[in-house]
C-alpha cells in the first residue's frame, strides 16, 4: 500500500548505470551519463511517494558489472537497511538484472525490500519507460507488503522474485518474465498488490567477504563431444555449470569428460530450457540425469544455469568445498 500523507518512507536509490541512465551526449550511440540524482529530478512524482536519497557508486552498462561491484552494493545495502531506510531501489542495465538481483538476494540479509529496476529504452527515447519503472519501484520499496520477499525485480508495473525472473525479449518493455512461478504481483493505482508470496532462504554466510571464484557456464548442443572440458581447470576455472538438454541430458560423447572433471572440480547439471526442473530419477540412458548424477554431478532443481553459476561461485568464494558445498548448494536449490 502507499503511505499516508506526511509519512513518506525513506528510500535509498543506488544507481549503477544501464539504459535507464543512457543518453547520446557522446555522439555515437547511447551510453551511461545520468546519475541517480538526475533520475530522481526527472520524476517529480517521486516526492509524493518517498524521501529519496540517491547515490551513484558506478556508472556502468549492465554487462560490465562484476562480483566485486555487487559485493560493494550488498555491503552498502546491509549497512543502510539496518538503519531508518525503509527499502532500497537499485537501478542498473536490464542485460544482467536477473543475475545481479539473484546475487543481492543471496547477500543482503534485511527483510526490508530491495527492488532492482531499469529501462528498455534510453532516457531520451520516445516513450522512455525509465521514469514509470522508477516511480513504481519506489512504491514497492516503501510498501509493508513487500517485506520478507527478498530482492525483487520491478519493470512494466510487474513485481518478480529474483529467484524466478528472466529476461525474455531484447526490446519489449515487458521483457521480464517469471516462467517457473509467475510474477509475485503488480502496482496498480500506486498501490502494491501481492498475489504470491515466496519463502526466502537464509543468505550466504559471510558472502559479502568472499573472493571472486571463476565458474564456467557451458551449454550442451546437438553433436557436442565435450572437447572444451579438459581445458577448463588449466584455464583456472574452479567449477562448471553445464546447461543440459531437456530435463538434464547431454550427448553420450560428453559423459566421460564430465565424469573426469567432476572428480576435480564441482560440476553442476542445469537445463537450457526456460522453465521446469532438472530431473533426478526418470531417464537412464548414457548422458541422462540418472547417469550424470551418479557420476558426481550436482542437480540444480528449477534454478537455471545463469543463477546456478552465481550460486556456485559465491559458495566457492567463501571457502566451501566437498560435502559442505554440496549441502549448501542443495539448500539453495531444493524446492522445499
Amino acid at each position: 500500500m502507499t503511505q499516508a500523507a506526511g509519512r513518506r518512507p525513506k528510500i535509498l536509490l543506488v544507481s549503477l548505470g544501464g539504459t535507464i541512465t543512457m543518453t547520446s551526449r557522446t555522439g555515437s550511440g547511447i551510453v551511461p551519463t545520468l546519475t541517480g540524482a538526475d533520475l530522481v529530478r526527472a520524476v517529480p512524482a517521486l516526492a509524493d511517494i518517498a524521501e529519496i536519497e540517491a547515490v551513484s557508486p558506478f556508472k556502468l552498462p549492465g554487462p560490465s558489472l562484476t562480483f566485486a561491484n555487487l559485493r560493494d552494493v550488498a555491503r552498502l545495502l546491509n549497512e543502510r537497511l539496518d538503519g531508518d531506510i525503509a527499502g532500497a531501489v537499485v537501478v542498473q542495465g536490464t542485460d544482467t538484472i536477473e543475475e545481479t538481483a539473484f546475487v543481492l538476494d543471496l547477500l543482503v540479509g534485511s527483510d526490508k525490500p530491495v527492488v532492482v529496476t531499469g529501462a528498455m529504452r534510453g532516457a531520451e527515447a520516445p516513450g522512455a519507460d525509465g521514469p514509470a519503472n522508477l516511480l513504481a519501484s519506489a512504491i514497492v520499496a516503501g510498501a509493508q507488503a513487500t517485506r520478507g520477499l527478498g530482492t525483487l525485480v520491478m519493470l512494466n508495473d510487474t513485481i518478480h522474485a529474483a529467484r524466478f525472473v528472466q529476461k525474455a525479449s531484447t526490446f519489449l518493455p515487458s521483457t521480464f518474465q517469471s516462467f517457473a512461478g509467475g510474477p509475485l504481483g503488480c502496482v496498480i493505482e500506486r498501490t502494491v498488490r501481492i498475489d504470491v508470496r515466496v519463502s526466502r532462504r537464509a543468505i550466504i554466510k559471510n558472502g559479502c567477504e568472499g573472493h571472486d571464484t571463476p565458474v564456467a557456464l557451458l551449454t550442451a548442443a546437438l553433436g557436442d563431444d565435450g572437447r572444451l572440458l579438459p581445458g577448463l581447470v588449466e584455464l583456472g576455472y574452479r567449477g562448471l555449470v553445464i546447461e543440459a538438454m531437456g530435463a538434464g541430458h547431454v550427448p553420450a560423447a560428453m559423459v566421460p569428460g564430465l565424469e573426469k572433471l567432476a572428480k576435480v572440480i564441482p560440476v553442476v547439471l542445469s537445463s537450457r530450457v526456460a522453465s521446469g526442473s532438472v530431473f533426478s530419477n526418470t531417464y537412464g540412458f548414457p548422458g541422462s540425469e540418472i547417469d550424470l548424477l551418479g557420476r558426481g554431478l550436482m542437480g540444480t532443481g528449477s534454478l537455471g544455469g545463469l543463477k546456478a553459476r552465481l550460486l556456485l561461485s559465491l559458495l566457492l568464494g567463501v571457502g566451501l568445498e566437498g560435502r559442505e558445498l554440496h549441502t549448501e548448494f542443495e539448500r539453495f536449490t531444493s524446492s522445499e
